[in-house]
């Protein structure tokens, strides 16, 4: 992988003063230790520097500090929780504004199913917030402990119930934005319905910061689930993974939250690393998914649902086998598994990792072809294939092959990525699924969204942006 080197630069003169006064003494570093944190991401490949961490503390403060770079014709990044894993929250050398200050709840109105939040609240306070009124927040991934719900828009997050409740995206309702040019986008609407115009909240979705700073969101919300019923069924094959989906979403009523596609491979790293994983199966498989069931009514309907589910499956000769939690201890077991299996991956060595996604029913295709595609750019190489199948995202990582030296994988790192992509352009997919473009994957923008896309997107960029301070060389090529 080639990481581009940091570019140090000085900030015009003046301008350090000027931002320092409008975010006060708690607003601001430039000692190195504690600029540290926020200048590496969590792969350990990128690393940033700035002259000038700012954190403002208000909506107000963002305004005054991007109208500030604007005038002095400086660059800024903002930075969310910094759990990004391409890069596009690192500074090389711009200002670093840090929405962390910035973590109040506005309003929560229960009988609106909404919650308005400022971009620096961390993901899992805004699911117990919602659970405190006896809401949902479906959003739901890894970094939930640390990552901040700005982030999550900027990059359009997934996770693991996308399924069910859709990406980040599908459960806004409306932002507030300030501009490059300092000025401020209220659209804090609460409206399900409004079509008076351009939906500009979509433009700064998934955008990585490269339009504007999101500094405000209203959020839907949902029923809170009544119950839970958590499987896990060793499947037939890998075609097998769709099948069951397809079972499983009728026998429910589309009550499906959550589909990950699990290798053995990924339960043998578990079992090897993490003594809290267990194999709940009798016999090993090679494939397995890990489903859950959610239901608004405490009814007692959802277990037999599942079993039903799985029951019918298994006559069908689609699994071979399946285990239902019988209690909140084994339903995090059995959740354990997708985790360790994503914690301890380094212990097996070297890994290229991949976000692809295809369309639901080309999964299995996917993986089978693309497993053939590195096996013959890299003899002895192990995929671990794994993700969402639901939503057709597969986290598509590759660990070097027994006995080949750790620096000498990561030089085919260029061969691998192109056999992967080429093997998912084949089949209408996507080179970034929920991770984004970040610094990592720009190149690949240029080669899959050319043409009129491409253009648009840099119209977009040039009518918004016309100094292009905001988080540059991150998403566009």
């Amino acid at each position: 992988m080639n990481i581009v080197a940091p570019r140090v630069k000085t900030l015009p003169a003046g301008l350090a003063e000027a931002l320092r006064a409008i975010v006060g003494p708690k607003g601001w570093s430039d000692d190195p230790a504690t600029l540290d944190p926020y200048l590496k991401d969590w792969t350990g490949y990128y690393h940033g520097t700035t002259p000038l961490m700012v954190m403002p503390a208000s909506t107000a403060e963002v305004a005054a500090v991007v109208a500030a770079c604007a005038r002095a014709g400086a660059a800024i990044v903002p930075q969310g929780g910094n759990t990004g894993l391409t890069g596009a929250g690192l500074p090389q050398g711009e200002v670093l504004v840090s929405l962390r200050r910035m973590n109040r709840v506005r309003a929560l109105d229960p009988l609106d199913y909404t919650i308005t939040v400022e971009a620096g609240c961390v993901l899992a306070a805004v699911q117990q917030a919602a659970d405190a009124a006896d809401r949902f927040f479906p959003l739901s991934l890894g970094a939930e402990g640390s990552c901040q719900i700005g982030g999550n828009l900027s990059t359009n997050a997934g996770g693991i119930s996308v399924l069910r409740y859709g990406n980040t995206r599908e459960l806004v309702l409306g932002l507030e934005v300030v501009l490059p040019d300092g000025q401020v986008w209220d659209g804090l609407r609460r409206l399900r319905k409004d079509n008076t115009g351009y939906a500009l909240k979509h433009l700064f979705v998934g955008a990585e910061g490269t339009l504007g700073v999101i500094t405000a969101a209203t959020l839907r919300l949902f029923p809170k689930p009544r119950e839970l019923a958590t499987g896990f069924a060793a499947l037939r094959d890998l075609d097998a993974s769709v099948e069951l989906l397809a079972i499983l979403r009728g026998a429910s009523g589309d009550a499906v939250s959550s589909f990950e596609l699990i290798p053995r491979l990924g339960l043998e790293i578990g079992l090897e690393h993490d003594s809290a994983v267990v194999d709940p199966l009798a016999a090993p498989s090679p494939w397995y998914a890990l489903i859950e069931f959610s239901g608004t009514v405490a009814d007692a309907s959802t277990r037999p649902k599942l079993e039903s589910g799985l029951a019918a499956a298994l006559e069908q000769g689609v699994i071979t086998d399946a285990t239902i939690a019988e209690s909140l201890d084994q339903r995090l077991r059995l959740w354990r598994i997708r985790e360790a299996m994503v914690e301890f991956q380094y212990k097996a060595g070297a890994s290229i990792k991949h976000d692809v996604s295809v369309p639901v029913s080309r999964v299995p295709e996917f993986i089978r072809t693309a497993n053939a595609a590195v096996a013959a750019a890299v003899p002895g190489i192990r995929p671990l294939a794994f993700g969402h199948v639901g939503d057709g995202n597969v986290h598509y990582n590759l660990t070097q092959p027994v006995g080949m030296p750790r620096a000498a994988y990561l030089e085919r790192a260029a061969d691998v990525h192109r056999a992967v992509y080429d093997v998912c352009a084949a089949l209408d997919g996507s080179f970034s699924a929920e991770h984004g473009v970040g610094r990592l994957k720009p190149y690949l923008v240029k080669e899959w969204r050319g043409g009129a896309e491409l253009d648009t997107m840099r119209r977009i960029k040039a009518a918004l942006d016309p100094l292009g301070i905001m988080n540059p060389g991150k998403v566009l090529p």
